[in-house]
């Protein structure tokens, strides 16, 4: 029997499910998760499978990690609305791409944060670069490959992912979600990067959409989310001064103040043009 991945919830009210990027897990939305909370939403944020206590998958797809998602949608559906705003950050904002692709009756908004639409992309989006993505992918494994735990991968990579107007506690917390994720898990997640091509589909998603980028993010340059932004038909592009990759954590009262005005906006129908 397929399990339902574990997450964290605060509050009563619409559903917004939160997906963390790669070094992440429930944590990395610890204060949306409040903010959330506060103002009258059910916020949740899940553990990725293979994060935290969800069990792992086999194979460790964007198709599976996608089914996992919609599996805990229809649980946290069960009693309620039967659709979601989805805010997914990094790979979170990958699969949360995967899962409107696949069900868009299950998504009511989208916010994706510090992501792309391909990974085999340059970072300013110029074009496929899959030497590039290679060598990303074997930066980061680099440090595993040498012997070094995940605490030591986090304390060397957070401070290099994130912009000049960080907060200390925002780094502090991010390198607390790097360094609990299992490595193995870690291994499979960035091997998984490689697979993800959802450039196609971003003209299909006909719900509203918000995406944003840090001006200092060196991983999905405000270039590439500006483009997307420009790719899907209700789509709105905010960019974070002073902001790096980690966006939810460097700056959270700035960030929920846009994920928060965005929320808030009523959902319009999109018209259908005329042939």
């Amino acid at each position: 029997m397929s399990t339902i991945p574990t997450f964290s919830t605060l509050g009563d009210g619409p559903t917004v499910l939160m997906l963390h990027g790669i070094g992440g897990g429930h944590l990395a939305f610890a204060p949306q998760l409040e903010t959330l909370a506060e103002v009258g939403y059910r916020a949740v944020a899940w553990d990725m499978p293979g994060y935290g206590h969800s069990a792992p998958i086999e194979p460790y797809t964007f198709k599976g990690l996608a089914e996992s998602c919609i599996r805990l949608i229809d649980a946290l559906s069960s009693e309620r609305e039967d659709t979601v705003v989805l805010v997914g950050h990094s790979m979170g904002g990958m699969v949360a791409q995967e899962v409107v692709a696949r069900r868009p009756d299950k998504v009511r908004k989208l916010v994706l944060c510090g992501t792309s639409a391909s990974f085999g992309r340059r970072p300013d989006g110029t074009g496929p670069a899959e030497a590039w993505s290679r060598r990303f992918i074997d930066e980061r494994l680099a440090p595993l490959m040498a012997g070094r735990s995940m605490a030591e991968v986090a304390t060397q990579l957070i401070p290099r992912m994130v912009g000049p107007g960080a907060l200390p506690e925002g780094l502090r917390l991010a390198e607390h979600c790097m360094a609990g994720v299992p490595a193995a898990t870690y291994r499979r997640a960035l091997e998984c990067l490689l697979t993800f091509d959802r450039r196609a589909a971003l003209a299909q998603i006909r719900v509203p959409a918000l995406l944003v980028a840090g001006e200092f993010d060196r991983v999905a340059a405000p270039a590439v989310m500006r483009a997307m932004a420009d790719d899907i038909p209700q789509a709105r592009y905010a960019e974070m001064p002073g902001i790096g990759h980690l966006m939810q954590l460097e700056n959270p009262d700035a960030f929920d103040r846009l994920l928060l005005d965005f929320l808030r906006e009523p959902v319009r129908p999109v018209r259908q043009g005329l042939h």
